[in-house]
């Protein structure tokens, strides 16, 4: 089959779960996890989102956070709900506090103790990516009167920590097979948006890196923030550890918009734009093997006509001499 350059946004997304992939298409969305014993189990579902019912939600900038608290609070879910597979296979017993917890919120036990993850894992994030870069340059402040030099440290530290959290946890090996879902997950979009019918082989030989990826996401956050904060100069630490908080989610929001254009457009600029998310994935993504590959097209077969898709948009249709690996 020849190789066709033009790509076609399909808007389906997704993410790695534990021994697993999650795509979603719209607002259905489907899990697909390779089970202890071999077999495929994949679970379909709906999720519209914290502001599906309104407007402010679709608006430029705004709709970043949305998007954003979207994706932790789904992903969060998914990751839940794929850990449970091994839990079962472990059987792992709830702690005395958690069995109290759940007597006492009853069916809504899992729901709050989610949300209170994701609430958790925000702070987290906030604290080491935003905050202690600005605490550690504004130590360094004591020896260095610059202002324009304190705000590029702050820049070059916040870089280095996020790039160093990366790497960190690649040496793990959970993080490992993670990451090779996470590779087997972009290769299916890249198959799709390519106009090739989804088969094992035609997955394989697609690019593990793909523009609209969370890790570009987050890498745009890093870079904007250090933009953003730059400009900001008041005196009293109080009012300028206030102000970053209150700034992130118009970083979010900016770094989506970038990301959006991105998935979207494949101009020169845009690729320029891109590049530096791209080469991140190479830490993010991993070759997955073959067992992988049939996971990820499980996922995106659940919730996506991906032979209507090729046909509306690439003008052929997928019949079985398509479908030979």
């Amino acid at each position: 089959m020849a190789k066709k350059k033009e790509t076609h946004y399909s808007g389906i997304g997704g993410q790695a779960v534990l021994e697993g992939v999650m795509m979603k298409n719209k607002d259905k969305y489907a899990v697909a996890i390779r089970k202890p014993n071999g077999e495929i189990d994949v679970e379909v579902d709906e999720y519209k989102g914290v502001g599906a019912n309104s407007k402010l939600a679709q608006l430029p900038f705004i709709r970043g956070v949305f998007a954003f608290i979207d994706s932790l609070v789904l992903g969060m879910k998914v990751t839940m709900h794929s850990a449970s597979f091994y839990e079962e296979e472990e059987e792992v017993k709830p702690s005395k506090t958690e069995e109290r917890i759940e007597k006492m919120l009853g069916s809504k036990a899992d729901d709050i103790m989610m949300a209170g993850t994701v609430v958790v894992s925000v702070i987290i994030a906030v604290a080491l990516f935003m905050l202690l870069p600005f605490f550690l340059s504004d130590f360094a402040g004591r020896y260095i009167r610059n202002a324009s030099l304190i705000a590029i440290l702050e820049g070059i530290l916040r870089i280095l920590i996020f790039l160093l959290y990366i790497v960190a946890i690649t040496c793990m090996k959970d993080i490992k097979r993670l990451y090779m879902y996470h590779g087997a997950e972009h290769k299916c979009i890249n198959c799709l948006e390519h106009g090739w019918p989804l088969t094992v082989k035609n997955v394989r030989r697609s690019s593990r890196q793909h523009k609209r990826c969370g890790t570009s996401f987050l890498l745009f956050v890093v870079l904007v923030s250090v933009v953003v904060f730059f400009f900001i100069r008041v005196d009293n630490m109080i009012l300028k550890m206030v102000i970053r908080l209150a700034l992130v989610p118009v970083i979010a929001g900016i770094s989506y918009e970038i990301i959006r254009l991105a998935g979207k457009s494949d101009n020169v600029l845009v690729k320029i734009i891109s590049a530096p998310g791209l080469w991140m994935q190479k830490l993010t993504t991993k070759e997955p093997d073959e067992a992988m590959i049939k996971v990820a097209i499980a996922s995106v077969e659940a919730v996506f006509d991906w032979k209507g898709y090729i046909k509306e948009n690439f003008g052929y249709e997928v019949d079985d001499s398509y479908m030979e690996d």
